[in-house]
């Protein structure tokens, strides 16, 4: 129960802070996030026009990590610039409707690219147990379900966040301490009862995020003792070395929101500068890090970038 002694109505204009506590170092910071902006890009984009050129990467592996670009461009395009605005020009207002908008689509980014590392782990599952029948598991119309029923799951799920919100009556303030309209950020500022708001909340995090990472676990778990069934120790790193750059990119997307979950379990209470600047980092490094990840890890990914280059240097 949030109660307040001097509420205001339903604003139409929000006020994002950037990260409270380090107006000085803003400056600083926009520096990184404007590096990460392009980069993420130009990874993102290289991985999609390889993919798309290649016809030898057309398969499903390929087409996952295809899908996860696509997602992790709309990310940071819906982001960063933001973020930038308040560092760069002090760019600080939004409008309620734009609030909610970005209140929808920033954690529903979020959600498909934690869908799609599913995706990727069941097809690393298929590739190890089933391998003569991959590329039939795996067929093109299935992966377009999958596809769909990923952004199907993220719009259910994601829905009622600004429908929620907009129910929201009275505010102690208009200030989010965010750089961008993030759902709890703008329920904690909310006056009233708004424990439901909380429940909706955690029930997002378990049927997205808890729920994905739990399978992802239970198919490696899988693959591990396929792999380890196998007598050729030469075979066993072969294999394993299929699922390194998938293994990789799991462990930086959900370190961050693990991290966050046992330090509140644990009750250790982060400076809000410090809380703000780890949910940045959310939405801001695994867009950037994933096509680095992929392209130097993967050994068909790589041959392609090498030779492109070769071609530009000749």
């Amino acid at each position: 129960m949030t109660s307040c002694n001097n509420s205001i109505p339903q604003p139409l204009i929000f006020i994002l802070a950037g990260i409270p506590g380090l107006e000085s170092s803003r400056g600083w910071f926009s520096v990184p996030f404007f590096l990460v902006f392009v980069i993420t890009i130009i990874g993102n984009a290289t991985i999609l026009c390889i993919i798309r050129v290649e016809k030898s990467l057309h398969e499903p592996m390929f087409l996952l990590l295809a899908m996860l670009s696509v997602v992790d461009l709309s990310l940071v395009s819906v982001t960063v610039p933001r973020m930038l605005g308040i560092f760069w020009m002090n760019v600080k207002e939004i409008s309620f409707n734009a609030c909610l908008t970005q209140m929808f689509f920033i954690p529903s980014f979020y959600v498909m690219e934690s869908g799609i590392l599913l995706a990727m782990a069941f097809d690393r599952f298929v590739a190890i147990w089933f391998p003569l029948r991959y590329t039939t598991i795996l067929a093109n119309n299935i992966l377009v379900k999958m596809a769909l029923a990923i952004l199907a799951r993220a719009v259910a799920v994601l829905t009622p966040a600004p429908i929620l919100a907009k129910r929201l009556e009275s505010f102690q303030t208009n200030i989010i301490a965010y750089s961008y309209c993030a759902y709890m950020a703008v329920v904690q500022i909310a006056c009233g009862d708004v424990s439901n708001h909380i429940v909706y909340g955690l029930m997002v995090i378990v049927a997205s995020v808890g729920f994905d990472l739990f399978f992802i676990i239970l198919s490696y778990g899988l693959i591990l003792r396929a792999v380890f069934q196998i007598p050729s120790w030469e075979a066993r790193g072969k294999a394993l070395s299929t699922c390194s750059s998938h293994l990789c990119v799991i462990a930086l997307f959900y370190s961050p929101v693990v991290f966050s979950v046992l330090a509140q379990i644990l009750g250790y209470h982060m400076a809000p500068h410090l809380q703000i600047i780890i949910d940045n980092l959310y939405f801001l490094v695994p867009p950037m890090v994933n096509p680095l990840i992929y392209g130097a890890r993967t050994k068909q990914m790589r041959e392609r970038m090498l030779r492109i280059f070769h071609c530009h240097r000749n």
